[in-house]
């Protein structure tokens, strides 16, 4: 006979909750809203797993973009601080090329311009770079669509267009074009400095948005036609995303004169936009987990309501409302758990196949889900953070556990002499 200090899982309420999951109850309603709760559970999972992972992959691949012609971090000097001299500024490459976990270091200076090739006018931002150091801190060398990057010789006024300029200007390899630069003269008054450069080449970076309308030129060219351009040093290191932490770390062995801005930084918008997007649609499709916790309550009422009478019978033979409670709860468990396990396996199994899952579908029904003709690579990437299946797998597993509580104290609260009044 069990007490009432007796403890809620006890044995006997373990094995009758898990009989009633396995029993086969003669209400249909029931058993279909039994199976819709575990299916809703499993979708909901599932998809919430799909979405997250394809989500991952599109944030990783927009930062491959990102980083594809943008160094890690960025030494510049400080606006509020006394300019670094050129000893200076050489001292503090040496000092970051001596920093642990830096992969390389390059200088660069970068000027406003004003792009003419007749009859079309654009704006763009020149840079200078050292050819030689500028290939270990960005991937410029497999960017570059026509010519190479040696041509960019000094004293030559020769430059790699981005796509945009390329387009909108209609430049090809050895088309030459006006550049258009304001500078400032010592008296203080803007004299723009006209210079014909020459095309030596093209590059892609895939982010018309940010590095296609950048003109690279050598640097030596850039500090002749604007010494006061903006100028300072770019880093990589061995771990983009240890970024933030590093350029902390470096900005603590640099002088007070100069700042460490990573990419992070300059990128914040696009990751600060995923981020919100990623969290709402994490709600959006928990809901639909939500929806299936309510269709368990509603499944759990039902069988209360079904199982009076075997209340009543074990509440004769002495078992506590506490046991009862357990029944009930080991059952809705079961029920949600099972949808959970099988939503994860699902989730897992097409996230981790989506490169070929999505080709099948296309090829089946004739359809693309990302058009060619827009985007450069129409595949649907994917990745898969284990961080993220457990969070989804342990609020999942809350919201079905929250949902068992309700129909199992309605249970406890079971009269037997209420229940068996007209048996």
């Amino acid at each position: 006979m069990w007490l009432n200090r007796d403890p809620m899982f006890h044995p006997l309420s373990l094995f009758v909750g898990l009989r009633y999951v396995r029993a086969r109850t003669h209400k249909f309603f029931v058993s279909f809203i039994t199976w819709a709760s575990v299916l809703g559970v499993c979708v909901g999972v599932a998809a919430l797993i799909v979405i997250m992972s394809v989500m991952n992959g599109f944030e990783d691949e927009l930062r491959d973009r990102l980083l594809s012609l943008t160094s890690h971090a960025r030494v510049v000097a400080r606006d509020d601080a006394r300019p670094p001299s050129e000893q200076q500024w050489q001292q503090a490459e040496a000092t970051i090329r001596g920093t642990q976990h830096v992969a390389g270091v390059a200088p660069y200076v970068e000027v406003q311009a004003l792009a003419e090739r007749a009859p079309e006018m654009l704006p763009v931002l020149v840079r200078g770079i050292d050819t030689q150091a500028e290939l270990s801190v960005t991937d410029i060398g497999t960017s570059i669509t026509q010519g190479r990057l040696a041509d960019l010789v000094p004293g030559e006024d020769r430059v790699l267009a981005g796509p945009v300029a390329a387009e909108r200007l209609a430049l090809g390899v050895g088309d030459s074009l006006s550049l258009l630069i304001p500078t400032v003269a010592a008296d203080g008054t803007l004299t723009p400095k006209l210079r014909e450069v020459t095309v030596a080449g093209t590059f892609d970076a895939s982010q018309p948005d940010n590095e296609s309308g950048v003109l690279f030129a050598p640097i030596d060219d850039v500090k002749a036609l604007a010494p006061e351009g903006d100028h300072g040093l770019r880093v990589r290191f061995d771990n983009a995303l240890a970024a933030p932490q590093l350029a902390t770390a470096l900005r603590g062995r640099l002088p007070q004169q100069f700042q460490v801005i990573d990419w992070t930084e300059d990128n914040a918008s696009y990751f600060r936009a995923i981020r919100i997007e990623k969290t709402m649609m994490a709600i959006i499709l928990m809901l639909i987990v939500a929806v299936a916790a309510f269709n368990l309550v509603s499944m759990l009422v039902m069988v209360v309501t079904d199982k009076r009478t075997d209340i009543a019978i074990l509440r004769t033979f002495g078992t506590s409302p506490r046991g009862i409670l357990g029944v009930f709860i080991t059952q809705g468990l079961v029920i949600g758990w099972l949808g959970v396990a099988l939503g994860v396996a699902l989730g897992l199994a097409i996230a981790l196949n989506v490169d070929t899952i999505v080709p099948f579908l296309e090829h089946t029904f004739g359809f693309h889900i990302l058009d060619a003709e827009v985007f450069a690579d129409p595949s649907i990437p994917s990745d898969v953070k284990w961080t993220n299946i457990a969070a989804i797998g342990v609020i999942a597993l809350v919201l079905t556990g929250v949902a068992a509580i309700y129909p199992s104290i309605r249970a406890a609260r079971t009269a037997p002499a209420e229940a068996l009044r007209y048996e």
